[in-house]
C-alpha cells in the first residue's frame, strides 16, 4: 500500500461530527423537536421492476410494485403526492448479487482519509478499477490495540447503478441514497451512513437554508464581536475625554504655579525692602538724635550719613563729652574720633572729627516687625530711599537749626 500521496482533509465530515457533538448536550426531547424522525421509500430491482417500502422508525411497510419503464410513472407520481411520503427520502437498495462487500484491514493512521486511501488501491481489493465502479466505505470499528481500522468496503458496477439511476428518474424518483442490503444504512443515524451514489448524482441541496443558516452565524459572530469590542471602545472614549479635561486642567495648573512663583518672588523682594527698612533708621530720626545730643555751646560744620556710617565734624568746648554721648545713644555704635582733637585759638574750642556706626532702638525694630507682618504690600516712603549716601554740611548751626531743618 502506498501512502506517500497527499490526503485531502475533508471539511464537511469534521462540521458533521462537531455538530453532533453539540447536539449531544441538547435534551432528548429538544433535538426530536428540530429533528423529526426520517422516513424513506425503500427501492429495491427485482428484474424490471422495482419493490417499493415505506420504513420508518425501524418498520418497514410494503407500498408498490411499479414496473421500471414509463408506464408505473403515473402509479410513483400518486404515491410521492401523499401528504404522508411528502419529505420522505429515496433509498436506492441494491442485494449482494448487484453489489460486492469487503472488510479491509487498514492502518491507523488512515482513519482521517480512509476513501482516498481506497481509491489509490482499489485494484488490489477488487477486480474493478477505480473507473469501471462506484464504492464507498464504511468504518465498522477501530482496533486500537493492533493500531488497525475495519472497514467496510461496498462497491457496484458504473453501468449497472447508472441504468438503476436512470429508471428511478424516469418515474419521477429522485435518489438520495444507494446502499447495499447486507449492509443498510440506519435512517435515524444518517450522519454516519455511506452512500454508493455518486456527488454529481446526488439531488442538489437548496442553497437558501444555507445562506439563512451562514448569515445567522455571522450575525451572531458580529454580535459577539461586537460585545466583546463595545465596551473596550467606550473605555477607550471615556479615557480620551478625561486624559483631554486632564491636558486642560494642567495647562491651568502650569499657569496658577507660575503666577505663584512671581508672586512669591515679589514677596521676597518686598520682604528684603522691608528687612532693610526695619535694619535701618530713616535719616530723620538720625538728625533729630544728633540734635538732641548736642548741646547749645556746640555745633556742627559738617555731617555725612552714607550706608549706615555716619560722619560729623565740627566745635565743642569739650568734644570728649559729645563722643561719649553718642556712644551711649542707641542709634549709633563704635563711636570714635576720625583725626584727632585739635584747639581753635580765636574760639577756645575743640574741633573733632568724628565717625560711628548707625543702629537701630531695640524698641523700634520690634514696631516695624509687627507691622510689616500685617502688610500684604510695601509701600515706599521718601524716607526709605539709603542706597544713596545724604551729605549734609552744617555751618555756624546751632542744634535748634538743626532740628528745624
Amino acid at each position: 500500500m502506498n501512502l506517500n500521496k497527499n490526503v485531502k482533509i475533508e471539511l464537511k465530515p469534521f462540521l458533521r461530527w462537531w455538530g453532533r457533538e453539540l447536539a449531544f448536550l441538547i435534551p432528548a426531547k429538544i433535538r426530536q423537536f428540530f429533528h423529526a424522525p426520517h422516513g424513506a421509500i425503500i427501492i429495491r430491482p427485482i428484474g424490471e421492476q422495482f419493490e417499493l417500502n415505506y420504513e420508518i422508525n425501524g418498520q418497514q411497510e410494503f407500498l408498490k410494485t411499479v414496473a421500471r419503464d414509463t408506464s408505473g410513472a403515473e402509479t410513483v407520481k400518486n404515491l410521492i403526492l401523499n401528504d404522508r411520503f411528502k419529505n420522505a427520502l429515496f433509498i436506492l437498495r441494491l442485494s449482494h448479487r448487484e453489489a460486492l462487500s469487503k472488510t479491509l484491514n487498514l492502518p491507523l493512521a488512515a482513519q482521517a482519509n480512509v476513501s482516498q486511501v481506497v481509491s489509490y488501491e482499489l485494484d488490489r481489493y477488487s477486480p474493478f478499477k477505480a473507473d469501471q465502479v462506484y464504492f464507498a466505505t464504511r468504518v465498522e470499528r477501530i482496533d486500537t490495540e493492533a493500531a488497525q481500522l475495519i472497514v467496510q468496503l461496498l462497491l457496484a458496477p458504473r453501468p449497472l447503478l447508472e441504468t438503476l439511476y436512470a429508471d428511478c428518474k424516469t418515474l419521477g424518483m429522485s435518489l438520495h441514497y444507494v446502499d447495499v442490503e447486507n449492509c443498510p444504512n440506519d435512517l435515524q443515524q444518517l450522519h454516519s451512513t455511506y452512500n454508493l451514489l455518486p456527488a454529481h448524482l446526488q439531488p442538489k441541496i437548496a442553497n437558501t437554508p444555507r445562506r439563512i443558516i451562514a448569515g445567522l452565524l455571522t450575525l451572531l459572530a458580529v454580535l459577539s464581536v461586537s460585545s466583546l469590542a463595545l465596551p473596550v471602545w467606550l473605555e477607550y472614549q471615556a479615557v480620551e475625554v478625561l486624559q483631554t479635561k486632564i491636558a486642560k486642567i494642567d495647562k491651568d495648573v502650569k499657569a496658577v504655579k507660575t503666577l505663584q512663583a512671581d508672586m512669591d518672588a515679589l514677596r521676597e523682594e518686598n520682604q528684603l525692602l522691608i528687612n532693610e527698612k526695619i535694619a535701618t533708621p530713616n535719616v530723620v530720626a538720625i538728625l533729630n538724635e544728633i540734635s538732641r545730643l548736642m548741646k547749645d555751646d556746640s555745633w556742627l560744620s559738617y555731617l555725612q550719613y552714607s550706608e549706615g556710617q555716619l560722619q560729623l565734624q565740627g566745635e565743642s568746648p569739650t568734644a570728649s563729652i559729645l563722643l561719649a554721648d553718642l556712644e551711649a545713644s542707641e542709634y549709633f555704635a563704635k563711636a570714635n574720633f576720625a583725626s584727632p582733637v585739635t584747639q581753635d585759638k580765636a574760639s577756645g574750642m575743640e574741633r573733632f572729627q568724628i565717625s560711628a556706626e548707625i543702629t537701630k532702638p531695640a524698641n523700634i525694630t520690634a514696631e516695624n516687625s509687627d507691622a510689616a507682618t500685617t502688610e500684604t504690600t510695601a509701600e515706599p516712603t521718601s524716607e526709605s530711599n539709603h542706597d544713596t549716601p545724604t551729605e549734609t554740611t552744617v555751618e555756624d548751626v546751632n542744634p535748634e537749626a538743626s532740628i528745624t531743618e
